[in-house]
This record gives C-alpha cells, structure tokens and sequence, in this order.
C-alpha cells in the first residue's frame, strides 16, 4: 500500500509512536544536558563522577551494603547518593545517548540518504558492524533500560520508607526532608 505507515496499519500507528516518543525523548535529554550546565551542583551530578576521590568510592561502597541489607544505619544525602549517581551515569546518561545514537542510525535508513539523520547518525551502522547489528543493541538497550526503571522505582520507593528520606515527594515538590 502506498503512503506512510501509519496511515495503513496497527503497527503503523505503534511505529508512530515509537517514533514520537524517541524525538520526545531527545529534546528531553538535551534539556537535562542544558539544565546540567545552568543549574546547581545537583544537577551535574549524573554526568560528572568523581572517580579519582576514594571517599567517594568508599560510600559506593557504603550505599551498595546498604541496598543489600548488610548495612544497619542509612547515611543521608541531600542530592543521589554516590550509588545512586554511579547507576545514573551508567544506565541513564550513557544508556540514553547509546538508545538516541542507534535509533537515529535506524532511522536514518528509512530516512534516506542525505537526510540530516543520515548525515548525523548514518555512520553508527556500519560502526557497529551493519544494520542487523544495530537493530540489536538497541533492543537491548530497551531492555536494560526496562530493568534499569523497575530497580530505579524499586529503590526509591526503598530509600524513602527504609532510610526516611522524601526521595518521592521530593520529586513532585523539590523540597528534601529527613524524618526521624
């Protein structure tokens, strides 16, 4: 059938989607890229790890025996604790520029040649050794991401009832409390 997509099927409309949701994802991730550079030390902290500093390798450390159970008393952190900004690195920072790099090179085959997503992200393909490759770790990539959002919701739903902090409220008002 002739035309796009979306204009002919059910997964059309659930390409759509997916589509919309990754462009929807990109501006939000460089609105956290900007936000890190004019906002307050906090928001830095997901992009810049002090990895050089042993005190901070020492409360990874601390915060990991925490979150096994192996540690008694919780430490309190106004911003992520180290452990925190350690996994939001990792899974979501570098996670998320892998997910916006790969589906743009998968877009960019559609796109065409010469499209500014080929002329942007046409070399991750055959960086990564072809299509079928890249399909792959982005899939992956997904599911990653998918655990990565359940461990996420899991700890802080955690942290806020085992060591008395408003990490949920603090999301919605932007205030921090420590309970007794």
């Amino acid at each position: 059938m002739p035309g796009e997509a979306s204009d002919n099927f059910l997964m059309g409309y659930i390409r759509f989607a997916h589509f919309a949701a990754a462009y929807i994802f990109a501006v939000g991730l460089l609105g956290r890229v900007y936000w890190a550079f004019v906002g307050n030390h906090h928001a830095k902290q997901i992009f810049r790890l002090p990895i050089t500093n042993p005190q901070w390798w020492s409360e990874v450390f601390f915060e990991l025996r925490w979150y096994l159970f192996l540690e008694k008393t919780p430490k309190k952190y106004v911003g992520h604790n180290p452990m925190a900004q350690l996994m939001m690195f990792f899974f979501f920072t570098i996670l998320a520029v892998g997910m916006l790099f790969t589906g743009f090179a998968l877009y960019s085959e559609g796109a065409g040649l010469g499209s500014w997503q080929d002329t942007l992200f046409g070399w991750v393909i055959p960086a990564l050794g072809g299509s079928m490759q890249v399909h792959n770790l982005h899939r992956l990539g997904m599911w990653i991401m998918m655990t990565f959002v359940l461990v996420h919701v899991y700890a802080a739903i955690r942290e806020d009832i085992m060591s008395r902090q408003s990490l949920i409220s603090t999301m919605i008002s932007g205030w921090r409390m420590f309970k007794d």
